[in-house]
């Protein structure tokens, strides 16, 4: 769910700086203030504690299965331990996939680009970018391609 402007914050963003702006205020912001420079620095700061926790939880994993390396006798037990590990790898492997949109994100905001659909060039919006800050389509253009995959089973 896209959140909704709230009026009342609009200006509350010329005060502060990324790192003390709200998503709120960040999303009361006017169009004509798409992708100020208050904008982009919030969203590097978002993308930038994304991957930190991304590492951080990539290496709790290394030693989490350092840790349950221990043999167990009952094989139920050892199933229940290694569907665990399949769960955490698999896990890890689309926060893997994530981080590469990160850092493409990051590279997106230093080109100027971020915030703009790839496909029209039209802005992807601030709600969008707050839900999903790798987004690289606007809403319209990632339904089409969605549907597309749909119908022709890309």
């Amino acid at each position: 769910m896209i959140p909704v402007k709230n009026p009342k914050l609009a200006n509350n963003w010329k005060s502060k700086t990324a790192a003390t702006v709200s998503d709120e205020e960040v999303l009361a912001m006017s169009d004509y203030e798409y992708m100020n420079a208050l904008q982009m620095a919030f969203f590097r700061l978002k993308l930038v504690q994304l991957k930190t926790d991304i590492l951080a939880n990539a290496g709790e994993t290394t030693e989490h299965l350092r840790e349950d390396t221990v043999i167990v006798p009952d094989p139920a037990d050892r199933a229940t331990i290694e569907e665990e590990h399949a769960l955490e790898l698999r896990t890890r492997d689309r926060e893997r996939k994530l981080l590469k949109k990160i850092e493409q994100s990051i590279s997106r905001i230093d080109s100027g680009d971020y915030g703009y659909c790839d496909e029209t060039g039209e802005p992807i919006g601030v709600g969008r970018l707050l839900a999903r800050p790798t987004a690289t389509l606007s809403l319209e253009a990632q339904q089409r391609r969605e549907l597309k995959q749909k119908m022709f089973g890309d």
